[in-house]
């Protein structure tokens, strides 16, 4: 909404969802848990008022628009996050040599085995302390309550099985993304 050289993006707050506003540090807690994320462009201004979250910009440019709309995408993401979460499903898919995928949870990490028949093991990070992975057959589940660290972790599970010179539509293997909770089509 712009109102004579101010623009304001309104987010309502849901229901059980508390917001704080330290400075630049934007804390959301909800029934799944708690983020809070720095906000600190220089000109785009937050504040909590009326059960919703205004980001806002006075005579703003074309990057300061910009931001004001990244600022509400990610305010919207935070209460997604700790009211109902986000998952991430991935595919095993091999047709050469059986891979073996495991989650060691001490370290982290995501291990893959036996890769094209390879002897060394492949690693995947696992992303942020609320992040879990969870692996039954062939399908890769990954679920949490940040956007940014379950897109991450399975990026980084993706990343882990790619391998140049070799034509894709003949060696297939590897993990794949197969859909994600916030990209359902209704």
């Amino acid at each position: 909404m712009t109102i004579a050289g101010i623009i304001e993006e309104h987010i309502a707050i849901p229901a059980g969802v508390t917001v704080s506003l330290d400075g630049n540090v934007l804390s959301v807690k909800g029934p799944k848990g708690e983020l809070s994320r720095t906000f600190s462009h220089p000109r785009v201004k937050l504040a909590i008022a009326d059960g919703t979250v205004k980001a806002s910009c006075e005579y703003p440019r074309i990057r300061e628009k910009a931001m004001v709309g990244t600022y509400a995408a990610h305010i919207r993401n935070m209460f997604k996050g700790v009211t109902d979460g986000f998952t991430y499903g991935l595919k095993i898919v091999f047709s050469h040599f059986p891979m073996k995928v495991t989650v060691n949870d001490k370290e982290r990490r995501v291990e893959v085995n036996n890769y094209m028949g390879g002897h060394a093991t492949r690693y995947a990070a696992i992303i942020g302390q609320e992040t879990k992975v969870k692996i039954s057959g062939a399908d890769i589940t990954v679920i949490g309550i940040s956007i940014e660290d379950v897109g991450q972790t399975a990026a980084n599970m993706e990343k882990a099985t790619t391998r140049g010179g070799f034509d894709k539509r003949v060696f297939e293997d590897g993990i794949y993304i197969t859909h994600k909770s916030h990209k359902v089509k209704e």
